[in-house]
């Protein structure tokens, strides 16, 4: 019975996406996807001159707007979390 009162809430695991940027002639990106942020890496690349772009791959799944008209009383907002670093 106790077992049925308590909900198990599975959690998503957050996917990170890390683009580091190459401030050069060539403007390489690397793509790194990961569960954490290797802010060592970050660190290293900000000090190197690059720039770094950290996103959450889970937040990138916004489904295309449909061909109707849209509810004026309907919220469409989407919520995306991205950071931008140039500089230590």
């Amino acid at each position: 019975m106790l077992k049925s009162l308590i909900a198990v809430k599975k959690e998503k695991v957050q996917t990170f996406q890390v683009l580091l940027l190459d401030n050069d002639s060539g403007q390489n990106v690397e793509v790194e996807e990961a569960e954490q942020v290797d802010f060592a890496r970050v660190q290293e690349h900000l000090a190197s001159g690059g720039s770094v772009f950290i996103t959450s791959k889970n937040s990138q799944k916004i489904t295309p707007p449909k061909d109707r008209k849209p509810n004026r009383k309907q919220s469409h907002i989407r919520n995306v979390t991205a950071l931008y670093f140039d500089h230590l």
